[in-house]
């Protein structure tokens, strides 16, 4: 399973976000972005309830204020082949 998380955080906390996010076995890409949110994280797991599992750790990171959780749908553009490296 693939998604894609946007992230608003409290301002002068995205790069300690950002280093937390990267110790989440399940994040596979993290950017800072701008606009209405502050980063974009792409996660992905074997089952769909790991995206729950993986969305709770991410949340409850310091600075972390909301997120956006968007998961893909395989066959408009995703694909089930594709693993993470």
């Amino acid at each position: 399973m693939l998604a894609y998380i946007l992230l608003n955080s409290i301002p002068t906390q995205e790069k300690n976000i950002i280093e937390d996010l990267n110790k989440i076995p399940e994040v596979i890409d993290v950017n800072g972005i701008m606009g209405k949110y502050d980063i974009i994280v792409q996660i992905s797991t074997d089952l769909p309830d790991d995206i729950d599992s993986a969305v709770r750790k991410i949340r409850s990171i310091k600075g972390v204020t909301s997120s956006y959780t968007m998961p893909v749908i395989y066959g408009q553009g995703g694909s089930i082949d594709k693993k993470r490296d």
